[in-house]
């Protein structure tokens, strides 16, 4: 008994997963950082650290990946990733809210509410990307990463949204309830959606089962092994450099709105909603820029990748800008249409992490999935700390807020021009997107394409 590739249905289905999983996250990561720094004026590096915490324990995606890869099950891990990430997510508000009257307590709270978020959404990320990239049709990879991650982009957007009319006028009991509330709606989303979409067996249709299970292989040995496949390493690289400038500027910008601006948290957290509707219409551009995702208007996966490394660079050189400008800069549409650049990178990025995951030895997908994901830890983790201890530090040395946010902005553009340049090298720096081949082929039975994805 083989396993159909999935339709557009079951890809629908598991992009609402990622929905589930992005209403959480951009709470916790965003909303919860603005009310430690800005109402109850702790240090910024604070949630830098925390959220460097959470980061820190999704280093756990390589051995989850594994787990799942010798298990050959990928729902339980989502649903069970789910159930932990709803849980440290009420629980990180609850501990934010503590803070006000007993602060260690409620930072003790805090770290443990960001250790259980971290191990949810390394589990549950992790099987998800995996899941699609073992059962969605090579032609479909490119489209589906597109599908699931403007499917995230729009929980963050909506989440952001409706979660800023409701905090204000803002209470810290309003925090915890609606937290609550879009953890509770979440997890039930995400277990409805993920429900009988794997089946029984997880294999491919066009892949003979095996006379016998292959002998599973350490965990250390297969890490190994894909260390050493030059794709993934370049690709793995790639990703902790972008994200690393993403990072340093994704947990300060609530805080640079309420300082520099005057938001409440309320205005500053719909406006973390207007970014990620600019990432949404960027993921939408890209997609339909790129050949075969689209209408194949314009460039390939890696021009996209590259070009929306170079906008998001030149978004944040306005923002730094801005800082100096102050009330009078267009603090809104600047941040829109650094959404819609980041957009554009992150899709074209995704869409060749989903053909690389099946690139190379077969059984790897976990893996490969598990490490890209533990790069994209180590570099929020080390980005957001950074990115908030550089506010701190620059203040104290220099006296100007204002004029920290500014060279925090400015540092990361210069990470992600380092970013585009790491993106030209990924294949070697040839023009074309054949996928160089480590020992078997791919784990879906098929060769990777030649042509332009």
């Amino acid at each position: 008994m083989t396993a159909p590739w999935l339709g557009w249905f079951g890809i629908f289905r598991l992009g609402l997963v990622q929905t589930a999983l992005g209403a959480i996250v951009i709470l916790t990561t965003t909303t919860l950082n603005r009310v430690m720094v800005v109402e109850l004026a702790l240090p910024a590096m604070l949630p830098g650290i925390l959220v460097g915490f959470y980061y820190g324990m999704q280093l756990l995606r390589p051995r989850l990946g594994y787990g799942s890869d010798v298990g050959g099950r990928r729902t339980p891990w989502i649903i069970g990733g789910m159930c932990l990430l709803a849980i440290g997510g009420v629980t990180a508000a609850a501990a934010t809210a503590w803070m006000a009257t007993a602060p260690l307590a409620g930072i003790a709270l805090a770290f443990i509410a960001f250790l259980i978020i971290g191990v949810g959404v390394g589990a549950a990320g992790t099987a998800l990307l995996t899941l699609l990239a073992k059962r969605v049709e090579p032609t479909r990879r490119g489209a589906a990463a597109m599908i699931v991650w403007v499917m995230m982009i729009a929980g963050f957007a909506v989440t952001a949204t409706l979660a800023g009319n409701y905090l204000d006028p803002f209470t810290l009991t309003r925090l915890v309830a609606v937290t609550a509330v879009v953890c509770g709606a979440a997890l039930l989303l995400a277990v409805v959606a993920v429900y009988g979409v794997e089946g029984k067996k997880q294999q491919r249709a066009d892949t003979p089962a095996p006379a016998s299970a292959p002998e599973p292989t350490a965990f250390r040995q297969a890490l190994r092994q894909v260390w050493q496949e030059p794709t993934a390493r370049r690709f793995t690289i790639f990703v902790f450099v972008s994200m690393l400038a993403y990072s340093a500027q994704d947990l300060i910008l609530e805080p640079f709105a309420g300082i520099a601006f005057g938001l409440t948290p309320g205005e500053s957290t719909r406006m973390a909603g207007l970014q990620n509707a600019g990432v949404l219409c960027g993921m939408l551009l890209a997609a339909a820029g790129v050949s075969r995702l689209g209408c194949g208007l314009f460039g390939t996966l890696r021009h996209w990748t590259i070009g929306g490394c170079i906008a998001s660079a030149l978004a944040l050189v306005g923002l730094a800008f801005g800082a100096y400008v102050g009330p009078v800069f267009p603090l809104h549409p600047a941040v829109f249409v650094l959404g819609i650049a980041n957009g554009a990178f992150a899709v074209a990025a995704i869409g060749s992490m989903m053909r690389y995951a099946s690139a190379g030895r077969t059984h790897r997908e976990g893996v490969r999935m598990g490490l890209w994901g533990a790069a994209q830890a180590i570099a929020f983790g080390v980005g957001g700390f950074l990115g908030t201890v550089g506010v701190d530090v620059t203040t104290y040395l220099i006296g100007a807020p204002i004029g920290a946010y500014g060279l925090v902005f400015a540092s990361s553009a210069l990470l992600f021009l380092v970013a585009a340049a790491l993106c030209a090298r990924v294949e070697g720096g040839e023009a074309t997107h054949t996928i160089p081949q480590q020992g078997p082929v791919m784990g879906d039975g098929v060769q990777p394409e030649g042509s332009t994805p």
